[in-house]
């Protein structure tokens, strides 16, 4: 029966997935911008709202979702859960959990009133979710192992 979906599981669970990758590339950049203003200001308050909506709104829906159709498609029948490749992307999905986590606990910290970290840091932790992302999908699309 959940073979006449998988197809259509498939592409909701990567629809999903872009649009968690896309918060996870934005709100590091909101943070590298947040973290130049002075706390209480109204560019400070306006960042608080926009990242708040980003992470409760986009991000944290889009990363549940992906986890339930992704593990749907694990339990399937269709793939082998045997597959080294699948144990490699599934390590990788949990460091992007992982960040995700740790995003939301500088996202509270912006919101109490206190920059966690500069510009330059934010910037540099930018550049996680590509790389990580980069290796999820060469492992699902080439499965070297």
């Amino acid at each position: 029966m959940l073979y006449e979906y998988y197809f259509w599981i498939k592409a909701f669970h990567v629809v999903f997935v872009l649009f968690w990758m896309a918060g996870l590339f934005y709100l590091p950049r909101l943070f590298a911008y947040h973290s130049k203003e002075t706390p209480g200001s109204a560019q400070w308050n306006t960042f608080c709202v926009m990242e708040r909506r980003l992470a409760i709104i986009i991000m944290t829906p889009s990363m549940v979702v992906s986890w339930v159709l992704g593990l749907v498609l694990l339990s399937s029948g269709y793939l082998d859960f045997f597959a080294w490749w699948i144990w490699g992307k599934l390590a990788l999905v949990a460091g992007i959990t992982w960040y995700h986590a740790l995003l939301l606990r500088w996202r509270r910290e912006f919101a109490g009133g206190k920059a966690p970290h500069g510009p330059a840091f934010f910037r540099v932790v930018n550049e996680v979710p590509p790389l990580l992302a980069a290796g999820v999908v060469v492992l699902a699309i080439v499965r070297p192992f």
